[in-house]
């Protein structure tokens, strides 16, 4: 007789057997999830650049940003054709990036540093107007002459760039023209590389005529040593004919290529950007000597592109120049006038923002412009308290301002952000500073503070005098009120008003026959 098989006490229940694999499907889906936000966190380019996060928030200090209205109406759209014909048959082609793919080259430092410029390298491609697709860090100890990455990264980057059907490859450094021509060789679409991005995000940026000026002669010097001809670049425009059925007299001999044809009209644009922009300088080089004349004291803004130097300046005058939530946003200089707490007048600056490897060229061009900065009496070097490498941001700019002798100038730390900062992050900036104000340009806090440490800062009237003013004479006392003397004390008396005063040394003499 065969037994039959009763369900046993220890056997699990239908019910009990379902709760059991829901409950390590449960486990599994968590399992995964962690995963998934794990690899989430070790991806250097997930989502949005962090510089570009945060949507633009305007306050009234801003004002009406109609050139930020300006700049918006007119936007790159996604899916049409970047490759624009060519001025000749030279590489001379404008950027025009869609999706692209970063790579980046771990050479010194640790792993976090070439993260962040990487992540700063998807900043700038998306404020050139790109999508980024996917970022490569390879760790070399010198770059590859040829490729620049070597040729299994090479390879690993054109898969890369095939799956995901991007167009143009961005590498976080400056290529040699071969380096370029290797990689491009290999990957089959666009190689553009640090530079070439940040000279982009320039010229779609500049407005005013000597901007213009400025970044077109950045780009020529860039584009000059990386010429390259094919086809008719190559042919010789006029010799080589001899004999019976050559062209004649005049057409004899090597002749000339159309590539040498390009260097030599480059070079005579450059000469001709050269002394343009030296026709600029004197118009500048007067207001400044204007404002040294009358003794007035100037504060320049400076700071790494994005670290809010354009917001500072509204919160600072109401100035209302544009505020974007992107990189290299303003490149013009903004001069504005502004006073003390207790009255004492000043200019304002605000210049183009700086950034690692900011291209030597751009420097040289736009020499003239930042020698507002070391003219200054005194500098606002605006750092960014929320970006993960303040201290990064800091050499950086002080790389530049040494390059235009600007680093013996004075200079307050301005930590701005500081309501999105850690508070340990400003702690350890300001024991190694010293001197450093803690604001946001967004809400306001810190302004006071700055305002009274400006004041402390910026040359004031030094010249100490008694005076005796009769009550006729009403408009020397009106001139006593204005931004370029202090007034220590007033009294009446019956002749006149008895001041004690501290005026510019340019004033003083004005006011002798008044003096006790």
């Amino acid at each position: 007789m065969t037994e039959q098989k009763h369900p046993h006490t220890d056997t699990p229940s239908v019910d009990e057997t379902i709760a059991r694999i829901l409950a390590a499907g449960e486990a599994s889906a968590q399992e995964a999830m962690t995963e998934e936000e794990e690899a989430k966190r070790r991806n250097v380019l997930d989502g949005r650049a962090r510089e570009l996060a945060e949507a633009d928030l305007h306050t009234e200090h801003d004002g009406d940003q109609y050139d930020l209205f300006e700049r918006r109406s007119l936007r790159r759209v996604e899916g049409l054709s970047t490759e624009l014909e060519d001025v000749t048959e030279v590489e001379n082609r404008q950027l025009r990036l869609e999706r692209v793919v970063l790579a980046g080259l771990w050479t010194t430092g640790s792993v976090a540093e070439a993260e962040y410029s990487l992540r700063e390298l998807a900043a700038l491609a998306e404020t050139a107007g790109s999508t980024v697709l996917d970022g490569f860090i390879q760790r070399r100890t010198h770059p590859d002459p040829g490729t620049f990455f070597g040729s299994g990264k090479a390879a690993e980057i054109k898969e890369a760039v095939a799956e995901l059907g991007a167009d143009t490859v961005v590498v976080d450094s400056e290529l040699a023209p071969s380096q370029r021509r290797g990689l491009e060789d290999v990957v089959k679409v666009k190689v553009i590389d640090r530079t070439g991005l940040i000279l982009d995000i320039f010229a779609q940026h500049a407005k005013s005529r000597e901007g213009k000026a400025q970044v077109e002669l950045a780009q020529l010097e860039y584009l000059l040593p990386r010429l390259r001809g094919w086809g008719e670049s190559m042919s010789r425009q006029a010799g080589g004919q001899t004999g019976a059925g050559g062209a004649g007299m005049g057409s004899r001999g090597p002749g000339e290529t159309k590539i040498e044809l390009d260097r030599r009209r480059i070079n005579q644009r450059m000469a001709k950007l050269r002394r343009e922009i030296a026709g600029m300088k004197p118009a500048r080089d007067a207001k400044r000597a204007n404002r040294r004349r009358n003794a007035v004291p100037s504060v320049a803004i400076a700071g790494y592109t994005n670290a809010g130097k354009s917001s500072l300046l509204n919160r600072l005058t109401d100035a209302g120049v544009l505020v974007e939530n992107a990189l290299f946003a303003t490149l013009d200089p903004t001069t504005r006038k502004a006073v003390t707490p207790d009255g004492i007048g000043y200019t304002l600056s605000d210049t183009v923002g700086f950034v690692r490897q900011l291209p030597t060229q751009l420097v040289e061009a736009f020499r003239s412009t930042l020698e507002e900065v070391a003219d200054a009496d005194l500098i606002l070097h605006v750092v960014d308290a929320s970006h993960p490498e303040p201290e990064g941001q800091i050499a950086a700019v002080r790389q530049v301002l040494s390059e235009v002798d600007a680093h013996t100038v004075d200079e307050i730390i301005v930590l701005n952000k500081a309501d999105a900062a850690e508070d340990h992050v400003i702690d350890r900036i300001k024991r190694r500073e010293p001197h450093v104000a803690v604001v946001s340009a967004r809400s306001g806090a810190g302004i006071a503070e700055l305002k009274e440490l400006i004041s402390e800062s910026i040359p004031r009237p030094n010249v100490p005098l008694e005076l005796l003013v009769p009550y006729e004479h009403g408009e020397v006392v009106a001139r006593l009120h204005a931004e370029d003397a202090e007034i220590l004390a007033t009294s009446y008396e019956e002749t006149g008003t008895r001041l004690s005063v501290k005026v510019r040394p340019s004033l003083a003499p004005a006011l002798a026959e008044f003096s006790l």
